[in-house]
């Protein structure tokens, strides 16, 4: 018998759990941020790679790089996005079979991706037989795998999925993730450089607020050009 195994009635005791948010004060979260230490050389390192692949994308002519290219790696991205991942693996696969078989973590996350969507669709004997004969293997050899699987069957124990603990896995921006993961192996696999980090850590910023807005109040920065703190309404 697999390791395993889904009972829909220990997870039902999940509803019992409160939900309430935290709330963290200024001095707090300045605290917290004032003893998270950033190197000067990394912050260095960050804002040339931003200038280096700017100047490069507007003086190299990268704009003439292969169309056919792009529009493929694109429709990988918007099939996850409209959450056809059935589609996006066959894409994927078409392109560069190797960016999948070298990859375990990006193609779990896309079979999580497929049973999420099987969730969102109601088809919950078809989702937890995926979970069982797909994903549970998997979550066999890697521990983490398996915590993910596990959080991600336990929508399934909620009626009311928009205010469950894990309700976060079926928001537009878990797709977004996945499609942004996908993006970054294919970009990879064909030796192009990926996006300029300093965008792409904006982005995981308003992301990670988006995400714990639903658990904490906290000051938070609704001005990313200011970068100033501002204090949550409660």
């Amino acid at each position: 018998m697999s390791l395993f195994w889904i009972d829909i009635r220990e997870l039902a005791e999940i509803q019992t759990m409160a939900t309430s948010k935290k709330v963290i004060t200024r001095v707090e979260w300045e605290k917290k941020l004032n003893d998270v230490r950033v190197r000067k050389d990394n912050m260095n390192e960050l804002v040339m790679n931003f200038i280096v692949a700017e100047n490069f994308r507007l003086e190299s002519g990268t704009e003439q790089i292969d169309l056919a290219t792009i529009t493929d790696r694109m429709a990988v991205k918007k099939a996850v996005q409209r959450g056809n991942v059935e589609d996006a693996i066959e894409k994927v696969n078409n392109l560069n079979p190797e960016i999948l078989d070298t990859n375990p973590l990006l193609f779990f996350h896309l079979q999580q991706q497929r049973m999420i969507e099987l969730i969102r669709n109601g088809k919950v004997e078809a989702a937890l037989e995926f979970a069982q004969e797909e994903l549970a293997p998997r979550g066999e050899e890697n521990q983490s795998f398996l915590e993910e699987l596990e959080r991600t069957v336990a929508l399934l124990a909620f009626e009311d999925v928009a205010n469950c603990p894990v309700s976060e896995l079926l928001d537009i921006s878990q797709r977004l993730k996945t499609a942004t993961e996908v993006n970054a192996a294919i970009l990879t696999s064909q030796n192009h450089e990926k996006d300029p980090k300093l965008p792409s850590l904006l982005k995981m910023l308003i992301w990670v607020q988006n995400q714990l807005d639903k658990k904490a109040s906290y000051p938070r920065i609704n001005d990313i050009s200011a970068a100033a703190l501002e204090d949550s309404v409660v």
